[in-house]
């Protein structure tokens, strides 16, 4: 019925806007049980999330932001040890229900279960991470419709490499020609093209409207529902005035028609 076989979902900023009042959150948690006066406000956070990963992002923020830091001899467990217990807060936050799916998700995972598309996850967040925020946002059978989680540091490097990409499309044993990508970043946008998925929808939120989205087919403000239509930022929206298989499936047509 439709010309794609696939859809492969980023996590974080797509799936949820799990950001600001997550991730950073929890950042900050951790910094506080260790006894550290480091704080990333909102403003930050955003600066922050120009490097992916947490580890990463924590070794760029005492590189740049904290060059006076006297930092213990083993630096490397000392951001593992961080970036742990960061993960235990974050993951507290999900299980209490305060991070919800973004609108119109959980609308096109049942579209694309009934309709036999399959569903694979791409991102650069712990496993963890994934299974627990779809279990308590989305309920607690919904990791098993997805048939890859590609996730965290399984590949050599995180996005905006397409690493990650590369390795669900290999654990999906499809090209890249049959998916179709939805991302919310730049750096998403950069790590999909390079794995050559060219049919990519990216779903922007507050952190990231102002980025470089060249080479995406369609940019939106969200998925939107029947009754909330979305906002068009970049392209043409055929089919609808939400994201829906249908919509998805006159980009796919579109690319590849104009591809060939």
């Amino acid at each position: 019925m439709y010309g794609f076989d696939a859809l492969l979902l980023d996590v974080d900023g797509t799936l949820a806007d799990t950001e600001r009042d997550g991730h950073r959150c929890a950042f900050n948690a951790a910094f506080a049980e260790v006894g550290l006066d480091w704080d990333w406000s909102a403003a930050l956070y955003g600066e922050l999330l120009s490097v992916t990963g947490g580890k990463e992002r924590i070794r760029h923020y005492i590189d740049h932001w904290r060059p006076s830091f006297e930092a213990p001899g083993d630096l490397d467990g000392f951001i593992t040890d961080l970036h742990r217990r960061k993960t235990r807060h974050y993951l507290e936050l999900l299980g209490q229900g305060r991070i919800p799916l973004r609108e119109g998700v959980m609308r096109l995972l049942h579209q694309a279960r009934d309709a036999g598309v399959r569903l694979a996850i791409a991102t650069t967040t712990t496993p963890e991470n994934v299974s627990t925020l779809l279990a308590c946002s989305g309920g607690a059978d919904i990791g098993d419709w997805f048939e890859v989680i590609a996730a965290g540091d399984v590949v050599p490097a995180k996005k905006p490499a397409p690493d990650i990409f590369r390795l669900a499309l290999d654990e999906l044993r499809l090209p890249a020609r049959a998916c179709v990508a939805i991302e919310d970043s730049a750096h998403g946008v950069r790590s999909a093209l390079g794995a050559d998925l060219q049919a990519l929808l990216v779903t922007v939120n507050a952190y990231t409207r102002d980025q470089d989205f060249s080479g995406a087919a369609l940019v939106t403000d969200g998925l939107g529902e029947p009754d909330s239509p979305v906002k068009v930022l970049q392209g043409t929206l055929e089919g609808s005035d939400h994201i829906d298989l249908a919509a998805l499936d006159a980009i796919y047509r579109r690319v590849y028609r104009n591809g060939d």
